[in-house]
């Protein structure tokens, strides 16, 4: 130990945030460990680390007594005495050790323990930084895939893009940047695992954030979404202005932010709906784009019964019926769609019966 090491856990602190005394303490316990290792437990020692100069001072602490039965853990009153005339009966002396080789053992034990140090320190940082992340959306460049993960390099760290996280039919080449949704920070032996995600709804509402300036300031706000990655989206937005579009808002010029969320998902169709306090209204919209003539709700059931032109009702289903199971999923309403000719046969139907039960009543 010298002023050199000191000097060099200076640096440490500087570069890698870990606290000098915190260091010298370990070290100082680590040594104190490796002395009763190497020299018996059976000393009470206590180990000093000078703070500006870096040099170890070993003291074996020992009891005072009149007479010294045990050498190792007693000194006698008069010995005491000859090193500090304040000693009394019942104190405990600190007396100076040099034990060979040790400054070797301690240099050693130093060492490893820094290294062991800064290692943890480096990991905890890691950790620290990406956990305040979580629900965030951030920059990546593809590394390379192993077992269908795809590891994607996030700058002192990498994440992990599991297969289901993966957009269905997306391409994931090495060097090519994304942006993923850290989806969840775990801390491991090894350090930091950082699962990120590109098809959690949470990356779109990320993506609008970043791309309408209303979203991020709080003056349009995302209520809703559902979302069949790399395939269809549907978000609910809310203006708090009345004076404010939030559709117009989430659209842009032109189209042009939504075109960049498009773009960043590589062609996924984006619904962007008005969202309503009235569960009918907020039920017809959100089936857009097909263009709903009634809706008749149960609310102790949620439910909601549609009724679309007879040409709209394939557009209403969607394919494989997905808009309207994403248009369920963005409201939390149970949707039944039928065309205009179904719901007009069903009423005549109901109107007979009807009729049949009034005449049998006479």
């Amino acid at each position: 130990m010298n002023k050199e090491f000191i000097l060099a856990l200076d640096m440490v602190e500087k570069e890698k945030g870990i606290s000098k005394e915190e260091l010298i303490n370990a070290i100082e316990a680590a040594i104190t460990s490796a002395y009763k290792k190497n020299y018996g437990n059976a000393h009470n020692i206590v180990i000093n680390i000078g703070r500006e100069n870096g040099e170890i001072n070993v003291h074996a602490l020992k009891e005072v007594v009149e007479k010294a039965e045990d050498n190792v853990t007693q000194i006698s009153l008069s010995d005491a005495k000859n090193i500090n005339v304040t000693y009394e009966i019942g104190d405990m002396a600190e007396i100076e050790v040099k034990p060979k080789n040790f400054g070797r053992i301690a240099a050693q034990n130093a060492k490893q323990l820094v290294v062991q140090r800064i290692k943890e320190a480096e990991r905890n940082i890691i950790y620290n930084q990406f956990v305040e992340r979580e629900d965030e959306i951030i920059n990546g460049i593809i590394q390379r895939k192993e077992k269908n993960n795809v590891y994607i390099d996030l700058g002192k760290t990498e994440g992990i893009l599991m297969p289901n996280e993966q957009i269905p039919g997306e391409e994931y080449p090495q060097n090519k940047r994304i942006k993923v949704y850290v989806l969840e920070v775990k801390k491991t032996t090894k350090g930091a695992q950082i699962n990120v995600s590109r098809t959690h709804p949470g990356l779109v509402k990320r993506l609008f954030e970043n791309e309408v300036p209303e979203i991020y300031d709080g003056t349009v706000i995302i209520k809703s979404i559902s979302r069949e990655a790399g395939s269809r989206t549907k978000i609910a937005v809310f203006a708090n202005d009345t004076n404010v579009d939030p559709v117009g808002s989430c659209v842009g010029p032109k189209g042009v932010r939504v075109q960049t969320i498009v773009d960043e998902l590589n062609g996924e169709k984006i619904d962007i709906i008005k969202w309503s306090d009235d569960p009918r209204e907020y039920i017809a919209s959100s089936l857009s784009p097909a263009k709903v003539l009634n809706v008749t709700i149960n609310e102790l059931e949620k439910t909601a019964a549609v009724v679309v032109d007879d040409y709209q009702l394939s557009l209403a289903i969607g394919k494989e019926g997905q808009n309207a199971r994403l248009a369920a999923k963005l409201t939390g309403w149970k949707i039944d769609i039928k065309s205009k000719s179904q719901s007009d046969n069903l009423a005549d139907i109901a109107n007979l019966e009807k009729d049949i039960l009034d005449d049998l009543e006479i």
